[in-house]
């Protein structure tokens, strides 16, 4: 956070400390730029505050004693027959022995319990400073802070919990309180890079909040001896911290993206699990009104994530749904329009996966699950968010694309099996919808949800939420296609965060999507790393759909700020007959550019020159991609570092070749280029 960095007094340490001062400066700039007045007011009390907290000026509360009283209700369940049973096992045994699966990290040995201040990639110790005042990024500090905090979320409790519901055995228990106990001591309250962030401190608080109910709650006999009703105490002490950690520093203004909902979510679940404190019911009602805003104003009414990004949609509704599960288990309820929008929000990924069950990796992604529960290594997290949406709503066309009872489902949902048995999935209407026009994106095909399947989806929306738009891509016009559940042209994908910043541009610029850059330059211009200072604006013009086509027109206007302004038209129609596809973009300039067309294709394809253009084979399926008569120049791509091109990123800090076709051209004045696709 901004004001987190004013107030620190730290400079990243460069190897050219110039070169490093200019682009920070040019950084701070960039994100004032990004702000309103209230906004840098807010910050700069924030920051105000936390300078005094960290001074000792203000005194933190004690926490209160806690009034067993209260009742507080299950909603995760072991399921009646539970399927993964020796999987769960195998996985809480990985635990124990110290292995774990850390983005890039396979099975790497992080010790149990782990050292839980140190990046496990870089091997850096982040120092036990004030948390609101360390800056997480500064890599030379603290490391890859996505590596540190991933293991303090504390999902692996979760398994380690699981496995205690499922086999009885107390070396689960005793697992655990080592892991809290080791983290207690090692991570102090206030200090350290796992007090910096409210957001991460909710999400430990769920992981913390499913753990204790597998553990049988405040009545386990796993408490009953002195020293194990000592640990729970130091365990509540933490909760009620951390509660409060949340409740006064919740993401605000440009920043209150997920991270907000996260918090809420986060703060709204502690409170609900456990209510014996007085300031409980008040942290519950705070969160549940944000929760309540926050799904209408991040979610449009079409249910497409405002923030123009997939994987975050997938995060969001993990929250929301699990706010849900708590609220209903305890008799309560959250509004008809927070759960009507839940239900646009599945109906809208319902309708981009495709028939293979693929869906497009559109805009940022972190791989962030809320919690798991299924330990299948093909466990898709969308699927299970449909199949769980199936038994909440009675929808039996989210049953048909979920595909089956997963089972995660099994231990949010009680009978689960006999619900989901229940529903009705055959002649069901699928894709349920084609035309998002708040989100901006249109499902052109045919033969949808059958081995003929043509899936083609387009993007006409905005860049990304809020001012800076931090998690969107400078993707407008891109689209991609999938055939009979292959994929054939792709989003690649994110990759990288906080580190490798070439990499980070590469994926979220234009040159990585399905779409036209000129002269060099990306649509939208980036001011950091989750900041766009410069916004193209998208839109469609016309939208329509019958037995014979689809059609869609669009355009953005993000090459208008060109000394040379040009305005990129691109108009696509699917024939369904003939099963073919036109592409036209149309560029209203006046002077000469450089055109770039750019078609990525899945890591699965083989890309093989034709006598008209390109055969892309993926399985035994294939499509011909045939160039503009203009183009001057074409080059396959796979794997390239100079320039940065032909790489896919399926999960966060992972990449892999693959091919990029890239034709290029120059155009003088007003000009159409024309490209067909054949499947």
């Amino acid at each position: 956070m901004l004001e987190r960095e004013l107030l620190a007094g730290e400079w990243s340490l460069p190897s050219s400390f110039a070169a490093r001062a200019r682009k920070r400066l040019l950084w701070y700039v960039n994100r004032l730029r990004c702000m309103r007045p209230p906004e840098m007011a807010h910050r700069l009390l924030r920051a105000a505050a936390a300078r005094a907290e960290c001074w000792g000026l203000t005194a933190a509360s004690e926490v209160p004693e806690t009034d067993w009283t209260v009742a507080s209700r299950p909603w995760v369940y072991p399921p009646e027959s539970p399927g993964q049973q020796q999987e769960c096992l195998a996985a809480a045994e990985r635990i124990i022995a110290g292995r774990f699966d850390v983005f890039a990290l396979r099975d790497v040995d992080l010790g149990s319990p782990p050292r839980w201040n140190r990046d496990p990639k870089t091997g850096l110790e982040a120092p036990l400073r004030f948390g609101k005042l360390l800056d997480y990024r500064n890599a030379e500090q603290v490391g890859d802070i996505k590596y540190l905090w991933e293991p303090n979320r504390h999902q692996h409790l979760v398994t380690l919990a699981q496995a205690y519901a499922l086999s009885r055995e107390h070396r689960y228990f005793q697992a655990i309180r080592g892991h809290l106990e080791s983290w207690f001591d090692a991570c102090p309250h206030a200090k350290g890079p796992n007090w910096c962030s409210a957001l991460e401190a909710a999400m430990r608080l769920i992981s913390w909040s499913i753990a204790w109910q597998l553990l049988g709650g405040k009545e386990s006999r796993l408490f009953s001896e002195p020293s194990c009703r000592a640990f729970r105490a130091q365990w509540l002490q933490s909760v009620f911290r951390h509660a409060r950690f949340i409740h006064g520093y919740f993401s605000r203004y440009s920043s209150a993206n997920n991270h907000l909902l996260g918090e809420a979510a986060g703060l709204y679940i502690a409170a609900t699990t456990w209510p014996c404190w007085p300031q409980a019911s008040r942290w519950k009602k705070s969160a549940q009104t944000v929760l309540e805003r926050e799904i209408l104003l991040q979610n449009g009414t079409d249910g497409v994530n405002l923030e123009q990004a997939v994987g975050y949609q997938r995060f969001d509704l993990e929250l929301l749904l699990l706010c849900w599960l708590a609220a209903e288990a305890h008799g309560e309820d959250f509004s008809p329009a927070f759960r009507s929008r839940i239900e646009s929000m599945l109906e809208y990924l319902a309708s981009i996966m495709d028939v293979g069950g693929n869906v497009p990796m559109i805009g940022d992604c972190d791989d962030a699950t809320v919690c798991r529960l299924d330990h299948r290594p093909d466990f898709c997290g969308y699927r299970s968010l449909l199949a769980i949406g199936a038994l909440l709503f009675g929808r039996g066309d989210f049953k048909a694309k979920a595909g089956g009872l997963d089972e995660r489902t099994r231990w949010l949902v009680r009978n689960a099996n006999s619900a989901y048995e229940a529903l009705n999935a055959q002649d069901v209407v699928l894709p349920v919808r084609q035309a998002f026009p708040v989100g901006g994106y249109y499902v052109l095909g045919c033969d949808f949800e059958t081995e003929k399947e043509l899936r083609l989806i387009v993007d006409a929306g905005p860049l990304g939420y809020q001012t800076i738009a931090a998690h969107g891509h400078a993707d407008a016009l891109a689209f991609t296609l999938s055939v009979g559940g292959k994929e054939i042209f792709i989003d690649p994908g994110t990759y990288a965060y906080h580190t490798e910043e070439p990499w980070r541009q590469y994926f979220r610029g234009t040159a990585a999507h399905n779409t036209v850059r000129v002269d060099g330059h990306d649509q939208s211009t980036s001011g950091g790393k989750f900041m766009w200072v410069k916004k193209a604006q998208a839109g469609c013009d016309r939208w329509s759909s019958s037995p014979e086509k689809d059609v869609f027109e669009g355009w953005h206007d993000g090459y208008l700020r060109l000394a040379s302004p040009v305005l990129h038209r691109r108009k696509i129609v699917l024939h369904k007959r003939s099963r073919s596809i036109l592409i036209e973009d149309t560029l209203q300039a006046r002077g000469r550019h450089t055109i770039e067309l750019f078609f990525h294709c899945s890591e699965r394809c083989r890309v093989e020159r034709a006598s008209d253009g390109y055969r892309i084979v993926n399985g035994d399926r294939q499509v011909t991609l045939k160039p503009p008569p203009s183009v001057e120049e074409q080059r396959v791509y796979s794997g390239s570092t100079a320039p940065i091109l032909g790489w896919i990123s399926r999960r966060f800090d992972e990449r892999q070749p693959a091919a990029t076709l890239v034709w290029r051209c120059v155009v003088r004045g007003e000009q159409a280029l024309r490209t067909q696709i054949v499947c």
